[in-house]
């Protein structure tokens, strides 16, 4: 049953991407300003708003193999959700305009096909060890491995490092600073965390990241991204990713003993809740007089990743 539904969220998606690109291709043509009374304008929202809705379906459509983006870490339960049902993400955060254009394409060819349930609520708290990562902190088994093809991180990136909210900020200032890519933090951070909190910081790169792939300018990933493990100040541990340079996480201090660091390694990968998710759900309660923290027009939560 799960295959089924999987074969027919890959068809409609290919269903839904020529229906999409048939369709921009007709708004861009020049012959139709002599017949139609649109605008260009409208014509330009209605390509937009198809793109927005269609660009990730060729991806659904091609059948590939699954991989996780981190070789070792438990699949989320938002991964193992889009495993079963492909049109899970694009379903779930469509507008009303956009399932309604979807259905009326669908309903002509695939009449068979029901929508995806609701995406699963990121938990809180880390998910359950599995016994393949508790015997792994038995025998010293460092969780963090290089993709394929690819070279180990060195030994100074196989620890894990406690660290105080001022240690956390600094290090987010300075991936803002030099635009390593990930971890603005700014005002919103700091006023969130727990001020006397202990966080954790392992270097613990996706595939994608992996120091020598490409960085989009030209150069080569020096970086190392590294996965936090951050306690906010109603004193939930949520995760959080951020750009750290080796020099500055070597010259960090190591205090925990090696079986701790290997059992944090595991929570932190395992924490679904990440400060954006955080942050939303903080939202409506966010006042000076609860956290402190006074908004300014361009502030945002920082993203995880």
């Amino acid at each position: 049953m799960r295959r089924r539904e999987a074969r027919l969220d890959r068809r409609v998606a290919a269903l839904l991407a020529a229906k999409a690109f048939t369709e921009i291709r007709y708004l861009a043509g020049d012959v139709r300003r002599r017949s139609e009374d649109s605008s260009s304008d409208e014509d330009l929202d209605r390509i937009r708003f198809l793109a927005d809705l269609c660009h990730n379906m060729p991806g659904i459509a091609q059948p590939r193999r699954w991989q996780q983006s981190r070789r070792g870490a438990s699949p989320t339960s938002l991964e193992q959700a889009m495993a079963k049902r492909p049109m899970s993400w694009i379903w779930n955060t469509s507008s009303h305009e956009g399932r309604a254009w979807m259905l009326a394409h669908i309903e002509q060819e695939v009449r068979t096909w029901t929508p995806p349930p609701l995406l699963p609520l990121h938990r809180k708290g880390p998910a359950p060890m599995i016994p393949r990562h508790r015997a792994g902190v038995l025998l010293g088994r460092w969780p963090v491995r290089a993709p394929a093809g690819r070279q180990p991180l060195s030994a100074a990136a196989h620890v894990l490092k406690a660290l105080d909210t001022d240690a956390v900020c600094a290090l987010h200032e300075e991936a803002g600073r030099l635009r390593l890519g990930l971890g603005k933090g700014g005002p919103w951070l700091r006023a969130h965390l727990d001020p006397d909190g202990v966080h954790y910081l392992v270097p613990d790169p996706a595939d994608y990241y992996w120091p020598g792939n490409p960085d989009g300018r030209g150069g080569e990933i020096r970086w190392w991204q590294c996965t936090a493990l951050l306690r906010m100040y109603d004193g939930e541990q949520v995760s959080s990713m951020v750009s750290v340079l080796p020099e500055t996480f070597t010259a960090l201090p190591s205090t925990l003993p090696r079986r701790e660091q290997l059992r944090l390694v595991h929570l932190a990968r395992a924490t679904e809740r990440d400060t954006d998710l955080w942050g939303r759900d903080h939202e409506a309660e966010c006042d000076p007089q609860l956290c402190g923290y006074v908004a300014e027009a361009t502030d945002n939560p920082p993203p995880a990743n």
